[in-house]
């Protein structure tokens, strides 16, 4: 673990005084004794600060901590966990997976770069799948010991707080942070002040100054850089103040804060990477800085981008040509022309480097990841061949299925998403150790082994705190004088232990097509109100602030809630984030998506809805092609066929299969054969299924696993690293 600025200290009992200090190091968010430490000592103010333990220990009540200090059995509790977080800063070079199992990576850290990180809802960094993939990432990173420096931005506005107005339309209100409110802890130079580094924009005279601050995930340090710095103009203050906030320019100086301002932060605070990893293109500015480092150390252009390219793993995770950056050739003069002269280019060799067909003259930084980077993979084995048929062009003469990306599947980590009650119910029927090991197929084999009767009542528990989630908010909301009846209809008040209850959660692009639910509302009706097998659906997401039509779905959804055919029977959720995300997956009966293929890269979302228990009803692309199992004595779910056809076509033959799927296999397989305890036997098999299937396939240590065995490890050895005479502090 890096060694950090301790925070203020609390005025805690001395038996509990380290419970500020597990406060600030997520570690305790993937581990539920560690929760319940904090939890325990007053459940309502919990919840009601979102579970934040920094801001929690500041506003609980003296006397509840006093009582648990004189609590033997809480005592017991808390010498228990923190024995076991302790074991992170002891030396896991022979303990840890990665020092028993790739010993050549040990003392050989990796920086990974990325434009977002989900950890917690109390750090709201994060969009969406990306980030929270990003979170993931990391978080597997410590459980196995790999070394690794994460780099982001601090967002003090966070992302969007989403809110619908009377009319379901989509408000976007910024979340504001505290420094002292959140896991952050500034990083001080040696003097005692802030550890500051420096970017220029268009005036290297006049660079932007950059505050380092850290967020510790297990073993992990994540290091977040803002702009918001006294000092600085004050049009600059804000450039780091909001995730996919502002303009095309906005969005190139945040890029060149995170790629170049975070090599100089890591190089500031004494870390050497031996290896680097660009998630996504946002972060691609990295590799011209390392450029230039070895070019100031006396190599040439050539031979300083090749000993890039050999320690350099890249990951793309967007097959919508769209959603590839781009800036005009304009803006790459008046931020870089001060900066390819360091590389020894001109302004034509240098914005080549970003040049992509069908980019015109603008500066790809996919293209500029994919030129500088020797280790490449898409996130699915579908994504990879579209990610070969999008970009083999860069190497001439290639044909897309020889173009050298690779692909390792996403994958979720599951001590943050399996709920509670379901990884007691683990603990009880899988081996030991059981999640030291949870890559393994054979660790879940006894999942089969589970009584119906077990399984089935933790679900059902979980389904009934979901629904009272919905309602409590709805409450909240309108009590506050903030809803009209119609928002509380579409809120999901109405909603019923009993029914088949479906989960839609994504950020709401059009290519998601969240509302082909909708396709034959006569039809839809008839399913959902069948007074002996009824359904209902819970939809959640964000649309991007920019998006209106991604908004405009959203809008669809809140009006189709309220129509009287439907009965109260569709809900949308609001603010979907990750404490809500975690609901949906552990609540809900079976996870519907459906994106126009091939559009859908991989996609998260269902691996943890599966590991929970609920099967997917899901188009066959991204995660889903590789994960259906489609024999029907053993299934652990649904597939759907891609039509292949026009947009239009497509929409409709797809829809269609929907509405036979469920009237037709999912709500007969989830009413009918019924044990005398109410238990549908042949529906908690295919939930067992899909939980014995998807958990080890599907989990971050299998994904994290194979970027180690497939991408780490050569980058690892590419012998990529700069002289440390020429880096840049």
């Amino acid at each position: 673990m890096v060694q950090i600025v301790p925070r203020p200290r609390l005025d805690l009992p001395e038996r509990l005084y380290r419970l500020d200090e597990l406060g600030t190091n997520l570690w305790w968010s993937w581990h539920p004794r560690a929760a319940w430490l904090f939890r325990s000592l007053d459940p309502v103010l919990w919840e009601t600060l979102d579970q934040n333990p920094v801001m929690f220990l500041r506003y609980l009540n003296p006397e509840r901590l006093r009582r648990a200090a004189a609590d033997p059995a809480y005592v017991t509790a808390y010498d228990a966990v923190m024995d076991r977080f302790d074991a992170l800063t002891q030396d896991n070079a022979t303990t840890a997976w990665v020092g028993r199992h790739e010993p050549a990576l040990v003392g050989r850290p990796v920086a990974y770069f990325s434009a977002e990180f989900g950890l917690h809802p109390s750090l709201p960094i994060y969009s969406g799948g990306l980030g929270v993939l990003a979170g993931d990432h990391i978080k597997t990173a410590s459980d196995l010991g790999l070394p690794l420096f994460a780099v982001s931005l601090l967002y003090r506005q966070g992302y969007l707080r989403q809110r619908l107005d009377a009319d379901g339309w989509q408000l976007d209100v910024p979340a504001e942070l505290e420094p002292w409110g959140e896991p952050t802890t500034p990083m001080l130079a040696p003097d005692g002040r802030p550890r500051l580094v420096e970017v220029a924009f268009e005036d290297p005279a006049h660079p932007v100054r950059l505050a380092v601050w850290v967020v510790q995930v297990g073993r992990v340090p994540l290091f977040l850089l803002d702009a918001d710095v006294e000092g600085n103009p004050d049009w600059t203050r804000t450039i780091s103040s909001r995730l996919y906030g502002g303009d095309k320019e906005h969005r190139l100086r945040q890029e060149i804060i995170l790629g170049i301002g975070g090599v100089r932060a890591l190089r500031a605070v004494g870390l050497d990477p031996a290896y680097w990893h660009g998630n996504e293109g946002h972060a691609a500015f990295h590799l011209l800085e390392r450029v230039r480092e070895h070019v100031a150390a006396g190599l040439p252009f050539a031979e300083a981008a090749d000993r890039v390219r050999r320690a350099t793993v890249f990951t793309s995770h967007t097959p919508v040509p769209a959603g590839h950056d781009v800036f005009a050739a304009e803006q790459m003069d008046r931020y870089f022309g001060h900066f390819w002269p360091q590389l020894g280019l001109g302004r034509e060799e240098f914005l080549a480097l970003g040049r992509h067909d069908g980019s015109g003259d603008g500066f790809n930084m996919t293209a500029l990841s994919m030129r500088l980077s020797d280790h490449r993979n898409a996130v699915s084995a579908r994504h990879g061949e579209v990610t070969r048929r999008m970009w083999h062009d860069l190497w001439p003469g290639t044909p897309p299925e020889a173009a050298p990306i690779g692909h390792i599947t996403n994958g979720v980590h599951l001590p943050t998403w399996i709920n509670d009650r379901e990884q007691d119910l683990l603990d009880r029927h899988l081996p030991i150790g059981w999640r030291d090991r949870q890559e393994d197929p054979a660790t879940w084999e006894a999942v089969r082994e589970i009584p119906d009767g077990e399984l089935w009542r933790i679900h059902q528990e979980a389904k009934g705190e979901l629904l009272e989630y919905l309602r409590e908010y709805t409450r909240r909301r309108w009590a506050s004088g903030l809803l009209e009846p119609g928002q509380v209809v579409a809120s999901g008040p109405f909603l019923e232990p009993g029914a088949l209850t479906i989960g839609f959660a994504r950020r709401f692009a059009t290519y998601k097509r969240a509302t082909l639910i909708f396709s034959d509302p006569e039809r839809l009706a008839r399913i959902v109100n069948n007074a002996e097998r009824p359904v209902q659906i819970v939809f959640a997401g964000k649309a991007h602030p920019a998006d209106d039509g991604g908004k405009r779905l959203i809008q669809e959804i809140f009006w189709r809630a309220r129509d009287p055919r439907l009965n109260g029977r569709i809900a949308f959720a609001e603010n979907y984030d990750m404490a809500l995300a975690a609901r949906l997956y552990a609540g809900v009966d079976i996870w519907l998506n459906n994106p126009r293929a091939p559009l859908e890269a991989s996609g998260t979302s269902g691996m943890k809805a599966a590991a929970n228990g609920a099967p997917n009803l899901s188009i066959l692309d991204g995660w889903w092609a590789e994960g259906w199992a489609a024999d029907a004595a053993n299934s652990n779910g649904w597939g759907i066929a891609p039509d292949g056809g026009d947009p239009e076509r497509q929409d409709a033959a797809e829809a269609r299969a929907f509405y036979d799927a469920l009237e037709r296999q999912v709500i007969p397989r989830y009413y009918d054969g019924r044990d005398a305890d109410g238990v549908p036997t042949a529906w908690v098999r295919t939930m067992k299924e899909a939980i014995r299937t998807n958990a080890p396939a599907f989990s971050a240590q299998r994904m994290v696993i194979d970027y180690i065995r497939q991408l780490y490890l050569p980058a690892a050895l590419g012998e990529g690293k700069v002289p440390a005479t020429a880096r840049r502090a």
